[in-house]
Parts: C-alpha cells; sequence; structure tokens
C-alpha cells in the first residue's frame, strides 16, 4: 500500500556573504571592538574604557589585562549575534607600533583572544600595530589620498611621535617626537595634580575653553625642541610650580594646550619642509580636544592640519578592522 509523503521539498539556503572583518583592540585604557565592510564602511563600533581609581595616574599592565580579559567577551558577543556568518576575518592590533622590539602586555590579552575566535569562525587572522590602527582611523572619511606622502602626529597618553608615510610604502616611519613623556602623560600629570580624575584630557579641554579673555593668564615657556624632536618634562615642572602657586585650572589648561599647539605647529611646519609634503594628519587621544583642533586649523601654517572625527582619534578598533578589510580585499 502506497503511503502518502509528508515531506517538504527543501528550499535552497544561501549562505550570507562574507563580507565583515571584525576588528580588535586592547589598548592601555580601553577595550575595543569593530566591524568593517568590503565597502570600507564602518558596520559597528563598541568599546569598554578601563576603570581607574579617583587620584591614580594610570593602570599597571597586568590590572588592564585582567579587564580586557573580562571586558572582551561580552564586547564581542553583541556582534556576533547580528554578524556571525558575515565575519570573513579577524584583525587584531598585537603590539603598541609597527616595529619588531614593540611590546606591551595588553596587546597579548587581544592578541589571544583573537586567535580563538579565528579558529571558531574558521576566518583568517591579520595582525597590525596599535599606531597603524590609529592611523588608518583617522584617515576614514577624510579624503586623505593613502597613497601619497604625508605626515601624521600620533599624540596619545603613551605616545608623541612624528610619523612620516611615502608614497606606495604602508610603512610609518619615525621622524620627530618627544624624548621623555608623551602630551597625554602631560596633560593627565597636570590634571591629576588640580584635582581631576584620571583621564584628564576632557575635562582640562573643556577648561581651556572657559578661560574668557578678562581672565589673568598664565604664561608658560615654549617646549623646548630639537629638530624635531622635543622634551616635555620641564614644561610639567612650570605646570606643577604654577598650581602650588594656586593656579586657576581654567587659565593653567588654557595655557598649556597653546605651548602643545605652537610645538606641533612649528615641528609640523619644519617637518612638511624637510619631506616636501603638505599635509599633516593628527591622530590620537590628545587630537580629539576641540580647543586644540581650533587653535591648530585658525592659526597660519604654510602645512595643511588633517583631523578625521573626533570620535576615532581616541583608542578604538575601526582603524584595525579597516585594515583587515584592505587585507582581505585589497
Amino acid at each position: 500500500m502506497h503511503r502518502p509523503s509528508f515531506e517538504r521539498p527543501c528550499k535552497a539556503v544561501t549562505a550570507p556573504a562574507k563580507d565583515i572583518v571584525l576588528g580588535i583592540d586592547t589598548s592601555n585604557y580601553t577595550s575595543s571592538a569593530a566591524l568593517a565592510d568590503a565597502a570600507r564602511s564602518v558596520a559597528a563600533d563598541v568599546r569598554m574604557q578601563l576603570p581607574v581609581k579617583s587620584g591614580e595616574r594610570g593602570l599597571r599592565q597586568s590590572a588592564a589585562f585582567f579587564h580586557h580579559v573580562d571586558n572582551m567577551p561580552a564586547l564581542v558577543k553583541t556582534l556576533l549575534r547580528e554578524y556571525r556568518g558575515r565575519i570573513g576575518a579577524v584583525a587584531v592590533s598585537d603590539k603598541p607600533r609597527p616595529v619588531a622590539e614593540a611590546y606591551m602586555p595588553v596587546f597579548r590579552a587581544g592578541s589571544r583572544f583573537a586567535e580563538t575566535l579565528s579558529d571558531a569562525l574558521d576566518a583568517p587572522l591579520f595582525r597590525f600595530s596599535h599606531q597603524e590602527g590609529h592611523i588608518r582611523a583617522a584617515l576614514h572619511g577624510t579624503g586623505l589620498n593613502r597613497n601619497e606622502s604625508f605626515l601624521a602626529w600620533h599624540i596619545s597618553g603613551g605616545t608623541s611621535e612624528l610619523l612620516f608615510s611615502e608614497t606606495g610604502d604602508s610603512r610609518l616611519s619615525a621622524v620627530g617626537g618627544s624624548k621623555d613623556i608623551s602630551f597625554g602623560q602631560l596633560i593627565d600629570r597636570v590634571g591629576v595634580a588640580l584635582g581631576l580624575d584620571f583621564p584628564a584630557g576632557a575635562r582640562l579641554d573643556a577648561l581651556a575653553a572657559e578661560a574668557g579673555a578678562g581672565m589673568p593668564g598664565i604664561k608658560l615657556t615654549r617646549i623646548y625642541t630639537d629638530g624635531l624632536y622635543f622634551n616635555l618634562s620641564g614644561t610639567e615642572t612650570q605646570c606643577m610650580r604654577a598650581i602650588a602657586e594656586g593656579a586657576r585650572a581654567e587659565t593653567l589648561s588654557r595655557a598649556l594646550f597653546d605651548v602643545i599647539a605652537d610645538c606641533l605647529l612649528s615641528i609640523g611646519a619644519e617637518a612638511a619642509r624637510i619631506y616636501g609634503v603638505r599635509e599633516v594628519l593628527f591622530t590620537g587621544g590628545v587630537s580629539a580636544s576641540g580647543f586644540l583642533r581650533n587653535r591648530l586649523l585658525s592659526a597660519e601654517s604654510a602645512s595643511a592640519r588633517v583631523f578625521g572625527e573626533a570620535a576615532l582619534s581616541g583608542d578604538n578598533a575601526v582603524g584595525i578592522a579597516l585594515l583587515g578589510v584592505e587585507k582581505l580585499w585589497p
């Protein structure tokens, strides 16, 4: 006897296009994940700032490493829910700068996590440096031609370097910068000394903007430069002396950002002359300062100052994801 069949014809299931790269960055103070697609668009950007106790000036590497291990699964889980089937590659920052000897334990947290994800998703893994990610994120949406030579300032809590990217060469060469502490360290140390929480950049930026023309000013000596290099310890000493003498936070903040701007302008202009380029790109958390941006953009200079989105100036994984996209789909 013939039995009727209740089986339904199977419909062909089309696998989703693998058109997304997952980027991961575990810097000193931020856990970050991002998604970029084959069209070089940013599909997602999620971050968690690492906690620093009030009055402290930073985190130990071991503490930051622990926070990244705790943060990354939660960050990436939100992205996998929607994009798991579309992830064609994983990209990660595995060291601070693109030189062989560069190493920081915090990047090991992201690197190991990315290795696990790469295996689980059966997707290739691409490694870049944190600094390369910063530059790529800053370039996003600026229209600056990456195939032409340009200079770039990477100014953050850990780095104050002037970099040169030559035509047709994706490598970044350090050609100038600080010989001691970074601009970010200087700003944070002054902020903490004024009683602000770490990181203090955003608050000092706001205070600098509040310093009205009628307020008594503070004059800081210009930052000492040696060619395209400089030292910041002397400026820190001046600021601490001013705080001890009762300087107002608003006027000290303005004076500090003013001497930083003067240093960036003078060295940037000299470097542009030496290397025969016009565009100077700015990236890193310090470059997100609204006061500093306005001061730099309003100054007369032979070089063009180029800023990316303020939201992409600080630590993020967007640049790492975009670098992964360009590696997977040249």
